[in-house]
């Protein structure tokens, strides 16, 4: 297996192939529900002995796509679209492992109310916001200057936290503590203050949705080990597999939308990556036509 695998593919039948129990960490940033305008190439498969790829146990499959046209980040029932996903993922998760699940104010509360049902209540152990300030003010409310993340362990008693690999911050109050502490900074609380990806900054990607580093990289060193399996089934510009890459774990990438993938593909080029249903440019003259599933 790669350290890296990309699927262009919607994200529920690629969950469906995984085995149970092999993913160590899922992070997710699933569309807000904003309303905003997207676009993706959709692709359908189909199980075909004479089909053209080949999945999990040697199944036989056909690709069809089905044509690439714009649609709306509005869905008329939102936890419809989550639920089957969310069931899959935890699934797929290790048994110490956990879900991060990235949302903002719009659909948060009820989001919660679905993770609870399908994770149990007692596997919710934080509500993370994500601070920042950045952009537009509101004279009208109060400007919405945070995002929320839920994470849930598959088991509430047998989970990965590795405090002593968390980045440090500084004391608000140096000279209340003391130079020593001062000089070493100290744990975030659940609430993580960091600003976004600057649109002038190395990090850009030019992909609207894209999250920071430092939010993605403190989830990772925390939440899992060197060599262990991640998972991001809307991937958006892939920063949670640069991410896992950097830190020296495995990741698998899986977005619907040409454009994430295009930003992908420039992203990581060179790095150890095979990819489904997208053939990179550098990659055209080996393998045209892409596979779904390995």
């Amino acid at each position: 297996m790669a350290e890296l695998i990309i699927y262009h593919s919607d994200n529920l039948p690629v969950l469906r192939e995984l085995p149970g129990g092999s993913v160590n960490l899922i992070y997710i940033d699933p569309p807000f529900n904003t309303g905003k305008v997207q676009r993706r190439t959709q692709l359908s498969t189909v199980r075909d002995e004479d089909g053209d790829r080949t999945g999990f146990q040697g199944r036989r499959y056909r690709t069809v796509k089905l044509g690439s046209k714009a649609y709306s980040d509005l869905f008329d029932d939102y936890l419809g679209f989550l639920e089957p996903r969310l069931v899959e993922a935890r699934r797929v998760l290790a048994a110490d492992g956990s879900l991060f699940f990235h949302i903002d104010y719009r659909e948060a509360h009820y989001c919660k109310v679905l993770l609870d049902l399908i994770f149990g209540r007692e596997s919710f152990l934080n509500e993370i916001i994500w601070a920042y300030d950045y952009g537009a003010r509101s004279k009208t409310k109060w400007p919405a200057k945070h995002d929320t993340i839920f994470w849930y362990a598959k088991d509430p008693e047998n989970y990965q936290f590795h405090l002593d690999a968390c980045d440090r911050i500084p004391y608000m109050a140096p000279g209340l503590v003391g130079p020593e502490k001062a000089a070493k900074g100290k744990t975030p609380t659940d609430t993580w203050w960091h600003t976004i990806v600057s649109p002038n900054g190395k990090e850009k990607t030019g992909y609207p949705t894209q999250k920071p580093r430092g939010v993605i990289d403190r989830i990772v060193k925390v939440h899992s080990r060197p060599g262990d399996l991640l998972l991001d089934c809307f991937a958006g510009s892939g920063t949670l597999g640069e991410s896992a890459l950097a830190l020296g774990r495995r990741c698998i990438l899986v977005d619907s939308n040409p454009e994430a993938l295009s930003v992908m593909e420039r992203r990581f080029m060179g790095q150890p990556t095979e990819w489904f249903g997208w053939a990179p440019k550098t990659l055209e003259a080996k393998n045209p036509q892409g596979e779904l599933f390995s």
